[in-house]
């Protein structure tokens, strides 16, 4: 029995071709759900930065507009504006020099209006109501958070179908 080769040596070790296959294959898509998923979290990070922007800018006009309230009578309109109105020019640095309250509007407008360009998209409201003596504003920021250029109406709160986000907060 010197040269006999029994059952037990003839038997194979380690993977065959179509194990390693198929573990190639589940190991793949997983590695294409990894990559969904961070393509998912980015985009949803994308979003909440731009809600989070975009509430920030509804506040800091409101502060300017406490801060400047002469800009606020009936006779003086000038924080009043129409979605996609022009901002003021800015002739004058309220940074740089005492601005009166005309120039101090137009400054803030314009400062705030240049923010909210810079949302994809963004367009801004500011809408006076006067009610049994109180005047109230309403501030709205729009933009268009999934960068579909189908998607263009304004409407507060939104279709997300057919209308642009929108954050509005009244004073």
């Amino acid at each position: 029995m010197h040269g006999f080769i029994g059952n037990n040596s003839l038997r194979q070790h380690g993977f065959t071709l179509l194990e390693l296959l198929i573990a190639l294959l589940v190991l793949s898509i997983g590695l294409l759900g990894l990559a969904a998923l961070q393509t998912i979290g980015l985009r949803s990070n994308q979003m909440a930065s731009m809600r989070t922007v975009a509430n920030q800018m509804t506040y800091d006009i409101t502060d300017r507009m406490r801060a400047n309230p002469n800009g606020l009578t009936t006779a003086n309109q000038f924080y009043v504006l129409g979605t996609g109105d022009a901002a003021p020019p800015i002739v004058t640095s309220c940074d740089a020099e005492a601005c009166n309250t005309q120039e101090l509007a137009d400054f803030d407008l314009g400062q705030w209006r240049a923010r909210v360009d810079s949302l994809p998209g963004g367009l801004s409201q500011i809408t006076r109501a006067t009610s049994a003596g109180f005047t109230t504003h309403t501030i709205t920021v729009h933009w268009n958070e999934t960068r579909d250029p189908a998607v263009t109406g304004l409407n507060c709160p939104p279709n997300n179908s057919t209308d642009l986000r929108c954050v509005q907060l009244t004073m």
